[in-house]
């Protein structure tokens, strides 16, 4: 070994004090910056003729092709050179040293690569010019002189041949399948360029591994704490079993089925604990794309992590980014909430999925009951209702949870609300929210209606007692209640629909049945499996209007569009059975609607026509409550007009809205001979007698104000 076997000798760098950790890189760093140096020595000689003078400028540019085309002609002349000129047979000597021992060298660096893929020492250099170019930052204008080309400070393969003293051994490298490649450490970038012309290289993140820099994961990927459930599932442990069993030679994508926020890492780090490896996925303020990915994949197969991707990777990360891992020996977990984004990734690199259900009622309460500690007892039986009607995943309800950590006073309703900001009841143009504009008290029933009404209010309250205290979850498939509204239009069903969202705080979507029925076959069906499974993470109240449209009589089968009718509606009444919240439906013919749909509603209401009593308090409730109806004969308006609710609504805001016009805003009043106008033109809009004989005493004013 010469007197400069110290890898870091002077000559030995382009930037002083750099000095990476790994003792085998800043060996390989010195061999590439010392060929840099020798280079640059005959790149004087050769372009001006002369030795360098000692100014401290770079050799002069010249022609790029008469430089190459001379590369034969002055070969035996630059080997002679590299032993007479003084300079250039210093750095020679400085070529001449031993590698380093290895000993503790820092897990995941670029020793540990090299001893594991087996590099020849031709690798090794290129890698460390690559390095070089990411580590150094004085090392560009070098690399550009050399290159005999201003525009391009960066190395490439053309360089790596330029300087090492096989050039043959350096076009390994050029292959995409070479280790170094392929297991993304090493890239050629610019698509626009030759191999031999594409920068080399390596991106920041697994160049700070590689140089030993970086102690423990890099900023972007976090560890993922071991274990998590007290004992582990046989699927978990059979899956463990086959990865311990089949080692990776390529990717492996162990996909975990589950609902969003399901506890995706803890599940995958049962399994890598049991493979006793550890598990890092990437931090959620850092969520990277491109070659970003490439990176961070190869960083943990350098660390020996396991790679846990994150919920929404399929909509982040394109198929070129999947597909370009492919290569890379390393176990990746893949959560989502159904097989779909895993279709284009080849069977060879799926294991069998892991799949996580939707948590039952008593994990849910557990959940609940643990995030809230002390303070769960104080709540009583609201924990448990909770638990019911939201279907949260558990880091949903953590989240929510979390949320409720620095209030001071907690109760049912504050809980029930923080669980249900977690609840994402988004259908889409399928159903529309709706915000309940009546309360219970402004429903106008008969008093065999207004039972069967309240009794719904009560079943819904009982659910989760009769459900999970007395044990018919089971049994009943922990299903909600569903129950139907039939009655002539304007009856009150939509009214009694709200009223009933408003008593049971239940978010009320109403189904749009023209987005739902769909002419193509299958796609109705589609149409209401998306409602459904949109609704299923919270209580809600489902509202089907005029829901004999969808729900009318199966047919017999005669042709093909029959058979499909028919799958359609019984896929319809298989998930009214299962479904978990309040579903209303509203229809003017009852008559027409399937007898096995029927068996399946827990309450029918009839709505009937009001009576002269019901119509009129809907005639006295109906006025805007600020506005002075004195000099109404409410009496005579519900005697002498059997209006349905509806109508009746509707002749009050339309009075109302004329005599604003007539006698001002600030008069606040409506009389009567605008109430007859109105009366008269609904009967007209509905197609019944509308004569001034209808009016009976007050025949004459209604004559006075239509003359």
């Amino acid at each position: 070994m010469s007197a400069t076997a110290d890898p870091l000798h002077p000559a030995a760098r382009i930037t002083p004090e750099l000095q990476p950790a790994d003792p085998l890189l800043a060996h390989w760093l010195g061999q590439a910056s010392l060929r840099l140096r020798r280079e640059i020595c005959w790149c004087w000689f050769q372009r001006s003729g002369r030795e360098e003078t000692g100014s401290g400028t770079l050799p002069p540019v010249t022609d790029p092709a008469a430089e190459g085309l001379d590369l034969v002609r002055y070969d035996g002349q630059k080997r002679v050179f590299f032993q007479q000129d003084a300079t250039a047979r210093y750095l020679t000597d400085c070529l001449d040293n031993d590698e380093p021992d290895p000993a503790g060298a820092p897990r995941g660096g670029f020793t540990e690569l090299v001893r594991g893929l087996a590099l020849p020492e031709a690798d090794r250099f290129v890698l460390a010019l690559a390095m070089l170019g990411r580590l150094d930052a004085a090392v560009g204008p070098v690399i550009s002189a050399c290159m005999n080309d201003l525009s391009r400070p960066w190395p490439t393969l053309a360089l790596a041949q330029r300087l090492w003293e096989e050039p043959l051994a350096v076009t390994a490298v050029a292959d995409p399948m070479h280790p170094l490649r392929r297991h993304g450490v090493l890239r050629l970038a610019g698509d626009d360029l030759s191999d031999w012309q594409c920068p080399l290289r390596v991106h920041a993140t697994v160049a700070g591994v590689l140089s030993g820099e970086s102690e423990g994961l890099p900023a972007g990927l976090v560890p993922v704490p071991a274990g998590g459930f007290a004992e582990l599932d046989t699927d978990t442990t059979l899956l463990a079993d086959r990865l311990a069993a089949q080692p990776p030679g390529g990717l492996q994508v162990i996909p975990l089925i589950g609902p969003r926020d399901s506890d995706f890492d803890r599940a995958a780090a049962n399994v890598s604990a049991q493979l006793d490896a550890p598990l890092a996925t990437f931090a959620e303020t850092a969520m990277p794309a491109g070659e970003s990915v490439f990176a961070a994949a190869t960083v943990c197969w350098l660390l020996g992590h396991d790679l846990l991707l994150p919920e929404g990777w399929e909509q982040r990360f394109d198929s070129q980014t999947v597909n370009g891992l492919m290569a890379l020996p390393l176990r990746c977990y893949a959560p989502s909430e159904d097989r779909k984004p895993l279709a284009n990734i080849p069977s060879g690199h799926l294991l069998p999925a892991l799949t996580l259900a939707t948590p039952g009622y008593e994990q849910r309460r557990g959940l609940l009951l643990d995030g809230l500690g002390d303070r769960a007892a104080a709540l009583g039986e609201a924990v448990d209702e909770c638990a019911r009607r939201f279907r949260l995943a558990p880091k949903a309800f953590r989240r929510a949870i979390r949320g409720l950590a620095y209030r001071r006073e907690l109760d049912g309703n504050v809980l029930a609300e923080a669980c249900r900001q977690e609840a994402v009841l988004f259908l889409g143009e399928l159903a529309q929210p709706v915000t309940p504009r009546f309360a219970e008290e402004e429903l106008v029933l008969p008093d065999a209606q207004w039972e069967q009404y309240r009794e719904i209010i009560a079943a819904m309250r009982a659910l989760t007692a009769v459900h999970y205290q007395w044990g018919a979850a089971q049994a009943w498939n922990d299903a909600g209640l569903s129950v139907m509204f039939a009655g002539p239009p304007g009856t009150g069903k939509t009214m009694a629909a709200e009223a009933l969202a408003r008593a049971l705080d239940l978010p009320m979507f109403r189904v749009d049945l023209s987005q739902i029925v769909n002419k193509y076959v299958g796609e109705t069906e589609k149409n209401l499996k998306r409602v459904f499974d949109a609704a299923e993470s919270s209580d809600c109240l489902m509202f089907f209007d005029e829901c004999d449209a969808l729900f009318g009589k199966r047919t017999d089968v005669r042709d093909a569009h029959d058979r499909f009718a028919n799958i359609e509606i019984s896929y319809l009444l298989e998930r009214m059975e299962r479904f978990k919240g309040l579903a209303v439906l509203a229809t003017n013919r009852r008559r027409d609607l399937d007898e096995a749909f029927m068996r399946r509603l827990r309450y029918i209401v009839e709505f009937p026509m009001p009576g002269e009593a019901e119509r009129e308090r809907i005639w006295r409730q109906s006025f805007p409550p600020r506005v002075d109806t004195s000099g109404l004969d409410f009496r005579y308006l519900a005697r002498q007009f059997p209006f349905a609710g509806g109508h009746i609504r509707s002749v009050t805001l339309n009075a109302s809205l004329q005599a604003a016009a007539r006698h001002g805003a600030s008069a606040r009043r409506v009389e009567l001979p605008e109430v007859l106008v109105a009366v008269k033109r609904e009967l007209e809009k509905l197609g019944r007698a509308a004569g001034t004989e209808q009016f009976g005493r007050y025949r004459e004013l209604l004559e006075q104000e239509v003359a």
